[in-house]
């Protein structure tokens, strides 16, 4: 099993995003008047996990705070697709070679 991060390692931001995604997740639920035990079903996670959720704990794994956006039907506002320029490497872009080395004439000798 893996080592879970501890809150404290994270940048701030990081932090900040995901308390927000909790707030979000739980805000969603209530406005839709769904219960834990329906999102728990629809998700297939436990109550805890959605509890961890809701608090923005950074140990849960990103894909179910984007499956629990996805199943309230805000997966597009909070992780919009990112733009192509991201996700597609140019194939005209080469590598770094260095440069190579030259010998020096050993004129000493």
């Amino acid at each position: 099993m893996p080592k879970k991060t501890a809150p404290e390692r994270l940048p701030t931001l990081v932090t900040e995003r995901l308390a927000q995604w909790g707030n979000c997740i739980k805000t969603l639920r209530l406005t839709q008047k769904m219960r834990i035990q329906d999102l728990c079903a629809r998700m297939q996670i436990t109550h805890t996990t959605l509890r961890r959720l809701e608090k923005g704990d950074p140990g849960a794994g990103a894909g179910l705070y984007l499956h629990a956006m996805m199943v309230l039907g805000a997966l597009e506002l909070a992780a919009p697709l990112l733009p192509a320029a991201l996700i597609q490497v140019e194939r005209t872009q080469s590598r770094v070679r260095l440069a190579k080395k030259t010998e020096m004439p050993d004129d000493d000798f």
